[in-house]
């Protein structure tokens, strides 16, 4: 596990209480969990960057061949993104990368769902999946109610009646 895995593993093990509060097995499920990479540019922490890095390498010149050493940053957006079981826009700054992933996963909500926790390179994403996780579970437990049928006939019936009475009142 890398430098940053093991920090944010004792930042869960001091919010949680120590080791002493987990039932066996949880441990190795956290450490699963959390990303295993080693380097994770501070810009890409406060967004949503899908994997992308800042790049480095040599700019070759065309007359002489001479080489410069550069850097290539992410294209990164600030962007409002709909979320649709928080009901509102989600401000959030994203690689263009991320946002043609989120579009092919069919928004932030199902493109957070459907990343891994070890893929997720950033604690806010991780935060946000697990707040999602969390009320999408709280909308499966909800009771849902169904009109019997015979309910639901009456129901049509009274929609039919107050369409005609109010035909008849705007026709006098």
């Amino acid at each position: 596990m890398a430098f940053r895995g093991k920090e944010m593993m004792k930042k869960i093990m001091s919010k949680i209480g120590g080791e002493k509060n987990l039932a066996p097995g949880v441990k190795e499920a956290l450490k699963k969990a959390i990303p295993n990479s080693k380097v994770v540019m501070n810009r890409a922490k406060r967004g949503l960057f899908a994997g992308r890095h800042i790049q480095f390498g040599n700019q070759i010149s065309e007359d002489g061949g001479n080489k410069s050493r550069r850097s290539w940053k992410p294209n990164v957006q600030d962007k409002r993104l709909f979320s649709y079981i928080l009901d509102r826009h989600v401000r959030v700054k994203v690689t263009t990368h991320a946002i043609r992933c989120i579009d092919k996963a069919g928004g932030i909500d199902e493109y957070l769902l459907k990343t891994p926790y070890h893929k997720m390179d950033t604690e806010m994403g991780i935060l946000w999946k697990a707040k999602i996780e969390k009320l999408y579970e709280e909308l499966g437990n909800m009771e849902v109610v169904f009109f019997t049928p015979e309910a639901e006939a009456d129901l049509d019936q009274d929609f039919k009646d107050m369409r005609l009475e109010q035909r008849e009142a705007a026709s006098n």
